[in-house]
């Protein structure tokens, strides 16, 4: 069979992409230092959670580490002397959490090895360079006409993806970069089908494809080789980078934002739609569409990293489009993903958030009309164009390509269904992401909502509302009752009205016993003499647990046949002697 419903052996179910948040939750002193616990949570799921251990020392390292990147990260600074007080504990607490939520928000240091190392050491232990020179030396074993010149060190953002400037031994001034991946989560093809898949990606041939030179795979990874290109990729050019440097120096803190010229960002854009249309109609799934997966090859874009998918590689922007139910499928998510690529290209940046509410001025307003139906609020929300659709659109549809290049990219038909199946299986982890994400922040809205101020006030306002109507209700209750205990004690022939005043009869030890029958509905009461006085109705009171009206319907029910006969034994008589 073409699919495995089940993992395959040597997959990685790890996402990478799904964010790691990290709250400081107590702190504790030894002799000589502070210890911070922290719980750390990837994803929504609180029961996918544990707790990691750092000193300062610790984050002293990490933010040294971090340098590269060129931010300047809010990290509290060093103390020597007073820093075991509980004041300064307290207040370097605070500061190290807010060092935290700016790495763990920020999406290009979220992804880096270094951080996932800091929060999450069990699964991000492991030494990937290492490992991938092992398979690529196995490879060499059989292959001996390449060579390793170096390592390319962090050129890349993916933790289990790494690269090796290569050359040919016969060939020896010229430059080939080998990329050697690890299997990812959305690896769903038979390891035959999946190695019969790579192996044709050097058959691939389009203008706006980056040629493959090599490719091979076993059961747990893949190893392709291409030509080394000087200039580097899309994001190389947009900021100004070199492409031999590591990913965070290049891309974090670029020292000058400036986005592109119209007619490149026409010219390119075209290129890429054109290729994504190619490989929609092709039904090969991409889904990893990012400046830095984009070569530059003169003025012509050429797409990279069409093993991806295959690989089961979770996207760049994954964190982005699993927050919108609506961007449910490989093409909506490329869709979506040309946008991020689109706004950078205009702007020289990556977009602040996403959605985005309102665009800065653009080039052209064709431009900001493809933005818009890609990255504004209403398009997630509502769905993403077809790339048909946006190639129609004003920016794209009068762009000229000259390429005399005839794409050619034969996939065998069994190959085609099990690819067909793969991407289904793709889109369905992704829905069910995107479910639990939904219902998630409708559960955290509900609740901030219920624990705002204005809804505790909301909520006492009705509970004294409430509390008011129910002490009426039951006034209105107890006088009712007490007027029918009155109606009925004035009907009754042998019952007169007794004042407040007046002694209670007492009752017998049986009457007590028996409950009361409800009273008989009230007739008419009679009227007074004009002699007699009323007496004044006050409340009835109760005696001994008892309220007054109960007594009086029970001395009206009485019934003198139910009383026992008593036998007496009378000694009043005299006695005559």
């Amino acid at each position: 069979m073409a699919f495995m419903e089940k993992p395959p052996a040597g997959k990685v179910l790890l996402d990478d992409t799904v964010p790691l948040t990290a709250a400081i939750e107590a702190s504790q002193s030894l002799q000589s230092h502070t210890e911070y616990i922290i719980r750390v949570q990837r994803g929504i799921s609180v029961e996918n959670s544990w707790q990691i251990v750092r000193r300062y020392s610790d984050f002293d390292l990490l933010n040294n580490s971090l340098q590269i990147a060129g931010l300047s990260l809010p990290l509290p600074p060093k103390k020597l002397i007073g820093n075991m007080d509980r004041e300064f504990i307290a207040e370097r607490q605070k500061g190290l959490q807010n060092y935290l939520n700016v790495i763990t928000t920020n999406h290009v240091l979220s992804n880096c090895e270094l951080v996932k190392k800091f929060l999450d050491p069990n699964n991000y232990s492991a030494n990937y360079t290492e490992i991938a020179l092992q398979q690529v030396s196995m490879f060499f074993r059989s292959e001996p006409k390449w060579e390793v010149v170096e390592p390319l060190k962090d050129i890349g953002w993916r933790i289990r993806k790494k690269y090796f400037l290569m050359k040919i031994k016969n060939q020896p001034k010229e430059r080939l970069v080998l990329s050697w991946a690890d299997l990812g989560p959305d690896k769903y093809l038979s390891d035959k089908d999946f190695q019969c898949l790579i192996k044709l990606l050097p058959s691939c041939l389009h203008p706006y494809i980056y040629r493959v030179t090599f490719a091979t795979a076993n059961e747990s990874s893949a190893l392709l080789i291409r030509m080394f290109n000087e200039k580097g990729t899309l994001k190389d050019l947009i900021y100004k980078a070199k492409p031999k440097d590591p990913f965070l120096k290049k891309y974090c803190n670029p020292k000058k934002i400036q986005g592109l010229e119209l007619q490149q960002i026409k010219t390119y854009g075209r290129q890429i739609l054109e290729v994504l249309k190619f490989l929609h109609d092709k039904g090969f799934p991409y889904g990893h569409l990012h400046a830095s997966n984009v070569m530059l090859d003169g003025d012509t874009c050429r797409l990279l990293d069409l093993e991806n998918s295959l690989l089961g590689l979770p996207s760049f922007y994954r964190s982005y489009f699993s927050q919108f139910r609506k961007i449910n499928t490989l093409e909506s998510v490329d869709v979506h993903c040309f946008g991020h690529l689109l706004y950078e290209m205009t702007y020289g940046r990556p977009p602040d958030s996403v959605p985005v509410d309102s665009f800065p001025p653009a080039p052209s307003m064709a431009v900001v009309a493809v933005l818009e139906s890609t990255l504004s609020c209403e398009a997630c929300k509502n769905g993403m164009p077809t790339v048909s659709r946006l190639l129609q659109m004003p920016l794209f549809s009068d762009v000229l390509l000259t390429t005399s290049e005839k794409p050619q990219f034969k996939i065998p038909t069994k190959l085609k269904e099990a690819l067909r199946i793969a991407k289904e299986c793709i889109e369905k982890r992704l829905i069910e992401e995107q479910k639990q994400i939904h219902q998630h922040r409708r559960l955290t809205r509900a609740q901030s909502h219920h624990g705002s101020e204005e809804e505790r006030k909301k909520r006492k306002i009705l509970a004294r509302k409430k509390s008011k109507r129910s002490a009426v209700e039951n006034s209105e209750e107890y006088s009712a009752k007490y007027s029918n205990s009155n109606n009925s004690a004035g009907s009754g022939a042998s019952s007169p009205l007794t004042s407040p005043s007046s002694p209670t009869p007492p009752s017998t030890a049986g009457m007590s016993a028996l409950p009361p029958p409800p009273p008989p509905p009230p007739p008419a009461a009679p009227l007074l003499p004009a002699s007699t006085e009323a007496p004044t109705q006050l409340p009835p009171q109760a005696v001994n647990g008892v309220s007054r009206g109960a007594l009086l319907s029970s001395i009206q029910n009485f019934q003198k046949g139910t009383l026992r006969k008593a036998e007496t034994c009378d000694h009043s008589a005299p006695k005559i002697g």
